[in-house]
């Protein structure tokens, strides 16, 4: 797909909305648990929005104040924000995980938690540059050890949605994650900001998530009946 500010204008639109159907989806729900990751479509789609200014700066049709702002705002959301996001959102949705999954769910979190934080400190020190290039666009923003936190970056987010133990986040982490692959492949000056605009269309699988009602689980300690269901999604 060939990137621009108007494919950018056109997919954050588009997916800003279904962020917004997704919200109203778990209020009416009363899933509150469900708020934290149903408003990653939201999100990405206000990122891609943003992003939209990020070229026109770059094309020098944006002022410059407006359009730093613009390059910083982008990455704020990009790099200290998603790594917490995602696995704080599958932790407090994982409601009926064992104890294992959730487990291993917090420790996505820390990982995020231990990845935004030298993220979070690059992008408050430096200042972020955008260039565009083969029609995408290339951050600079002096992030140091950059392959360890990619890696540490992807375990949370990715991650997180693949041991969710919900077949349908599981579909939205083999999704990202093959997406991820494919930007690395064919983009890989402009990694990031390739699999965020791939990953916000990729968030509107959530849209489907948010739709499958509540399914009431027996009690830690209930006694189950001989041969009980196993739990949806695992």
């Amino acid at each position: 797909m060939c990137w621009s500010a108007r494919a950018d204008l056109a997919v954050g639109g588009a997916v800003t909305a279904v962020g917004v159907l997704c919200l109203v989806r778990v209020r009416r729900s009363g899933r509150s648990e469900r708020l934290p990751l149903a408003a990653l479509p939201l999100v990405l789609g206000v990122h891609q929005l943003i992003e939209a200014a990020v070229w026109f700066g770059a094309d020098g049709d944006l002022p410059a104040a407006p359009a730093t702002w613009a390059r910083t705002a982008w990455a704020v959301i990009a790099l200290p924000l998603l790594p917490l996001l995602v696995p704080i959102g599958v932790r407090r949705a994982a409601l009926d995980a064992g104890p294992s999954r959730r487990r291993l769910l917090t420790a996505l979190v820390l990982l995020g938690l231990l990845v935004a934080v030298p993220l979070a400190h690059a992008v408050a020190t430096h200042p972020v540059d955008a260039t565009a290039h083969a029609h995408t666009l290339d951050y600079r923003i002096g992030v140091p050890h950059p392959a360890l936190l990619l890696v540490g970056y992807l375990l949370a987010t990715v991650g997180a949605l693949l041991v969710s133990g919900d077949r349908r986040l599981r579909r939205l982490g083999v999704v990202t994650g093959a997406g991820a692959l494919v930007c690395a492949l064919l983009w890989r000056l402009a990694f990031i900001s390739t699999w965020c605009a791939l990953a916000a269309l990729a968030s509107v699988l959530l849209l489907h998530w948010t739709s499958t009602p509540h399914t009431t689980h027996p009690r830690r300690g209930a006694v189950s009946p001989p041969g009980g269901a196993a739990t949806p999604g695992e």
